[in-house]
């Protein structure tokens, strides 16, 4: 923001000049530097950005994002950055750290992504909100929107731009859900046993219900009531299958699995990302994958 109002006193630019308002080319130079919270949201501010934005995370890559703890440099960076995207009630560091460094351009998805405490298996035991938005392409949509409208408020040269990839991106979204509702609309078993339940966006949408060896946090140690469930859905509901995640310790999964006679599969919750070979939409469809394998869907 310094270098616009340094470019008031500068000469006026020459008409090749990129940097020109009235040059075209312009418009999709780099302006802001956004931070995000955590992967999904750092998947929608890259599709919807483009090249136009400079994007960092707050949340390293490979990295559990439940409980983060930010350094104060990391906290500096956000009363740097030109926006920051996050979802209140998930990340406690990044929701202080916000509220510290008082970013002027907080961007908050938290409603519209429809954050809920009930209904579909979406809340833990103890009420607490599910904050795995993401798992329902849709929500995720309206995450897009928001965030398209908020960057193109912020740098209305490159509204037009932001909106455009914003649908675009909506589309994409729009054949993934498409593709869930047909892939899961005819299948043996409509309950998944999970390492911690982060599916509930997900089952609440596509029909189906979870079990989670742990419940919202995945790293709370399941208390033996809840291994007890586990083996009763296991053994009433014909489960084949207990899905694990590559960040969380699969030891009590496969425990299970192994006095049970069931196997392990991976069902990734996306909350983090470190495969530079694939994205959020890809992501999905390996799971999609999975969950027809594990269910018997024809």
């Amino acid at each position: 923001m310094a270098a616009l109002a340094l470019s008031a006193c500068a000469p006026p630019a020459d008409p090749a000049d990129p940097a020109d308002p009235a040059d075209p080319a312009g418009a999709t130079s780099t302006s802001m530097t956004v931070l995000t919270s955590f992967y999904p949201l750092q998947f929608v501010v890259e599709r919807v950005g483009g090249d136009t934005v400079e994007i960092g995370t707050i949340t390293p890559p490979g990295a559990e994002p439940h409980n983060l703890e930010l350094s104060p440099a990391k906290v500096a960076e956000l009363a740097d950055a030109s926006a920051v995207v996050y979802a209140s009630g998930f990340q406690a560091a990044v929701d202080e750290a916000v509220e510290q460094t008082a970013p002027e351009h907080a961007i908050d998805v938290a409603d519209a992504a429809q954050l809920s405490t009930a209904g579909g298996g979406i809340a833990e035991d103890d009420g607490a909100g599910d904050p795995h938005f993401w798992l329902d392409p849709e929500r995720l949509g309206d995450v897009t929107d928001v965030v398209a409208e908020r960057l193109g408020e912020l740098d209305p040269q490159n509204a037009a731009e932001y909106a455009a990839n914003a649908d675009q991106l909506n589309q994409e979204l729009s054949t993934l859900d498409e593709d869930f509702t047909t892939g899961l609309a005819t299948c043996e078993r409509r309950t998944i046993v999970v390492s911690h339940e982060a599916y509930g966006y997900l089952t609440d949408r596509y029909g189906l219900e979870q079990t989670g060896v742990s419940g919202i946090d995945p790293e709370a140690e399941p208390a033996p009531a809840r291994i007890a469930k586990i083996r009763r859905v296991i053994e009433g509901q014909d489960v084949t299958t207990i899905f694990t995640e590559s960040l969380v310790n699969p030891k009590v999964a496969e425990t299970l699995a192994a006095d049970l006679g069931v196997t392990t599969a991976l069902l990734d919750p996306i909350e983090s990302h470190a495969d530079t070979s694939g994205d959020y939409l890809d992501v999905m469809r390996g799971n999609l994958s999975a969950l027809r394998e594990a269910l018997g869907c024809a």
